[in-house]
């Protein structure tokens, strides 16, 4: 059975990308976690932080940390966000502000900000077979 931050972790792993199997996480991804359950607070943790450690664990020429890696990565971000803390300590804490969270849609859609209209590229004859030329307004 897979712990709460596992599934946490899986729910992020395969956001947004169809081929994930929710085993490998990548950076944008790890980045939108931290940064949706709290951990990045723009203060004692920055984005600047999360892509630091993201490099730091994972494997050299990897561009997608495991599970274990990001275990590691949340223990150094979590003595970061949680000074004072034993690292053991620091790390519940971390997992505390990943339980039951999933990444936040949240937003307009593109549908709602883009108007569309399609101009013919020869507007002048009719006859001839003509490509739509896409204007966003």
């Amino acid at each position: 059975m897979a712990s709460e931050a596992e599934k946490t972790f899986q729910r992020f792993a395969v956001f947004g990308e169809s081929s994930s199997s929710g085993t490998e996480m990548n950076n944008k991804n790890f980045s939108k976690l931290c940064k949706d359950c709290g951990i990045m607070d723009g203060k004692t943790v920055t984005s600047t932080d999360v892509d630091i450690v993201f490099s730091k664990v994972k494997a050299k020429n990897a561009r997608t940390i495991t599970f274990s890696e990001f275990q590691e990565a949340m223990k150094e971000l979590g003595q970061k966000r949680f000074k004072g803390k034993s690292p053991n300590e620091a790390l519940e804490n971390v997992f505390k502000l990943m339980e039951g969270k999933d990444p936040a849609t949240t937003g307009v859609t593109v549908s709602d900000v883009l108007h569309l209209s399609f101009t013919p590229l020869n507007p002048y004859c009719s006859s001839l077979p003509s490509h739509p030329r896409l204007t966003v307004e």
